[in-house]
């Protein structure tokens, strides 16, 4: 199984944007996960000649240990939920449906932040792309693409660098298309696949965003 590594999230995003060369541009759209998404996405939108985005995921904290993630929600909905932890925990649905609408509106509270003065990017009807830095558990991509699911995409391709063997196969029973350049045997974490992997800030994210032509 492949183990390449990469020097830096911009490295992966050019190795991303030639795999992915054959896909048309036209009604296309590359949307990032915030936050280390982005700087692959902008490459892989730039390469393509596609219109931009960011999306957030947000984590949905356990009750008295938000920590502890019962699942993930983005600003269009797409929820998952750990079943294990809901039921080891004895959180009502109820209970989930409340945390994870806070989380969504603190996601669309952060994407307006991030886009500043730039029209979101709707994916009706288009082609979707959604790009990461790379997959560990799977469940963040996982909402994101019942998010485009939800907001009716025409057609959703999941794209990443590198991702453990289990991620990767959790979101192709989702996504119409996987893009993913290395499952390597030995994966632990996301970071050791790059010699680079410094956090990425909001402000890092905003100016990525707002600098991309979107026209």
């Amino acid at each position: 199984m492949d183990e390449r590594r990469y020097q830096d999230r911009t490295e992966a995003g050019r190795a991303l944007a030639q795999e992915l060369a054959s896909i048309p541009a036209e009604n296309t759209v590359v949307y990032g996960l915030a936050r280390g998404g982005v700087p692959v996405a902008v490459v892989v939108a730039s390469e393509l000649g596609c219109p931009l985005d960011a999306l957030l995921v947000r984590k949905i904290g356990a009750p008295g240990n938000p920590e502890l993630a019962l699942g993930a929600i983005t600003s269009y909905g797409g929820m998952t939920v750990n079943e294990r932890v809901a039921s080891g925990m004895n959180v009502s649905r109820d209970e989930i449906d409340r945390l994870a609408q806070k989380e969504r509106e603190e996601a669309k509270t952060q994407e307006r932040s991030i886009r500043g003065d730039n029209p979101a990017v709707s994916p009706e009807g288009r082609t979707v792309i959604l790009v990461d830095d790379g997959l560990a558990t799977g469940a963040s991509m996982a909402a994101a693409v019942q998010a485009m699911r939800e907001a009716a995409a025409a057609r959703i391709i999941v794209a990443v660098p590198v991702a453990s063997s289990q991620a990767r196969d959790r979101v192709a029973r989702l996504a119409d298309e996987v893009h993913c350049l290395s499952t390597p045997a030995s994966f632990s974490a996301v970071g050791q696949w790059y010699a680079d992997f410094g956090q990425v800030s909001n402000d890092a994210v905003r100016r990525l965003i707002q600098s991309h032509p979107n026209g």
